[in-house]
Order: structure tokens, then sequence, then C-alpha cells
């Protein structure tokens, strides 16, 4: 248990670099774009080589042309609807704003379980309230005059964010009879959601010319950190525990550690403003509802 709750928190470190680099990406005049784009097009060939350690990648390929439409479908939502409007929002807001905010993807997962013929336990819903008042207090000192836009422009995509994310994913995994794992899924997703990253791509050489040297760097930095050594590091944490419920559900609450890992690289190294007392507070609130909501989760499991 003990290298399982390590490897957990260690993952939810590096998915902290997601909210990091973007905005230090910002910051240093970068597009969202190419932060965007650029991590999707380096996790490609990451991916290919970590499913390539296990059998030859037309495995994967030979399940994606059973249903080449619905993967093209559901990877772009899943992936793309996902990351290029959390990547935007990154431009109005602190790097523990958005990493915060973000939670709100377990309230939307949440809300869309009727989607799937799943029923919504009241005591998670209490979980994810906690979580959206928290969100709300984060946002509380721009709610007036000239920052309700920036407000907008961080919530809206965010939002977007939050619902594709789910979605994209549970209609993936609803596939049957695929026997893929996580990380084969992971890159057949981020296969098929070439060609929307392809199109942001070209669009930013239209708008922007080509990413620096720097932006580049960096965004492969976000493939590695967040899109291959979180990843590996959280799933295999789970792997240990699978078999136990309650202790599968410690593990996945490590995952708000992200919000504190980025709360203190975002004041630390690039200088963004602390929240306020209420920021604090919000802030608070979301990492205990995301524990509950996963304690909840863990209970609930038993049971079946």
């Amino acid at each position: 248990m003990k290298k399982a709750l390590l490897l957990g928190i260690a993952g939810s470190f590096f998915f902290a670099f997601t909210f990091l680099l973007n905005r230090s990406m910002n910051l240093s005049g970068g597009n969202w774009i190419w932060s965007a784009s650029l991590r999707y097009l380096f996790m490609l060939p990451l991916l290919a080589l970590l499913v390539r350690r296990r059998y030859p990648l037309k495995h994967v390929h030979r399940i994606i042309w059973k249903s080449p439409g619905y993967w093209l479908l559901w990877s772009t939502v899943g992936f793309g609807l996902f990351y290029a409007p959390l990547t935007y929002a990154g431009d109005y807001g602190e790097s523990w704003l958005i990493a915060a905010s973000w939670q709100m993807t377990i309230v939307m997962g949440l809300l869309l379980s009727p989607f799937f013929r799943q029923r919504i336990p009241f005591m998670n819903l209490l979980a994810s309230a906690l979580i959206l008042l928290g969100v709300f207090l984060l946002q509380f000192h721009r709610l007036s005059g000239t920052d309700l836009r920036l407000t907008l422009f961080t919530l809206l995509p965010i939002l977007i964010a939050a619902i594709s994310y789910p979605l994209g994913n549970r209609k993936m995994m609803t596939l049957e009879n695929t026997g893929l794992s996580t990380l084969d899924r992971t890159y057949g997703m981020t296969l098929c959601s070439l060609p929307f990253w392809i199109m942001l791509f070209v669009w930013g050489l239209f708008q922007e010319g080509l990413p620096s040297a720097g932006q580049a760097f960096q965004s492969l930095l976000v493939a590695l950190f967040s899109g291959v050594a979180a990843t590996l590091l959280f799933l295999k944490a789970t792997d240990f525990v699978k078999n136990n419920h309650r202790r599968l559900a410690v593990i996945e609450s490590t995952q708000s550690g992200e919000v504190l890992f980025t709360l203190l690289g975002g004041i630390w190294f690039l200088r963004d403003p602390s929240p306020d007392s209420m920021g604090f507070l919000g802030i608070f609130l979301i990492i205990s509802g995301m524990i509950w909501n996963s304690c909840q989760s863990g209970i609930s499991r038993k049971k079946e």
C-alpha cells in the first residue's frame, strides 16, 4: 500500500506539470494552439514505443479499423475538445486556478452517469457539490467589473473540457471485446485524434507562424511528464491495489495532490499571485470533495 501511495502522489506531481508548463508558455508569449497540438503530436510516438514493448502496433490498429468512425469521433471529443479548451483557458488564469477549476470534470463525469445507464449516488453528488462550491469561491474575486470577462473566458472553456473528457473516454470504454489496456486505448485515442491536432497545427501556422524552440521544448516536457510519466505512475499505483476497493479509493484521491503541487509551483517558480482567503477556502473544499468522492466510490465498488 505504501508503494502504491507514493506512486499515486508521484503521478499527481507529474500531472501538475500540465498546468505549470502551459502557464509558463503563456507568460513567455507562446500561443495556446502550440501548447495544445504539440503535446499530442509529441505524445503519439512516445506512446507507440511503449505499446510496441508488449506487441506489434497492428494489434491496436486492427481493433480501430473495426469501427473507425466511432474511434475518430469520440477520440476527438475525449482528447481534442478536452485539451484544446483547457489550454485556451490557461491564457486567462493562474496555473493553480486552472488546475483547481479543472476538477469540475469529476462533477461532470458524475452527472453524465444517467446517459450510460448508471445511477448517481447521493453521497457522490454531495461531494461534487462541495467541489462546485470550491470552484465558485476560487472565482469569487473575479465575478465583478472587468474580471467577469476573464472569469467567462476561463470557466466556459474548462466546462467544455470537463464534459468532453469523461464523455469521450466513457464512450470509448463502452466498446466491447476490444481487449485493450488503458495504455493501448490511450495510444489509439491519441492516434485517432490526430486529424484534429493536425488541423489545429495548420491553423497555428497561418495565425502565428512556427512555434518558438522554447515552446516546442516545453510542450515535449508536458508530453513526457504529464502524458506519459504521470499516466503510467498512476496506472501502476492502481494496479497494486486493484483488488481492494478501499485502498483503490485512497490511491484515486491522491490526484487531489496536483492542485497543491500546481499551487506551490505556480507561486514559487512562475510568480503567480497567491489565492486570497476565499481562494484558499475554495481549494480546501475542492480537495476535500475529491477525497470524499474517491472514498464514496470505493465504498460503492465494494458493495457491488
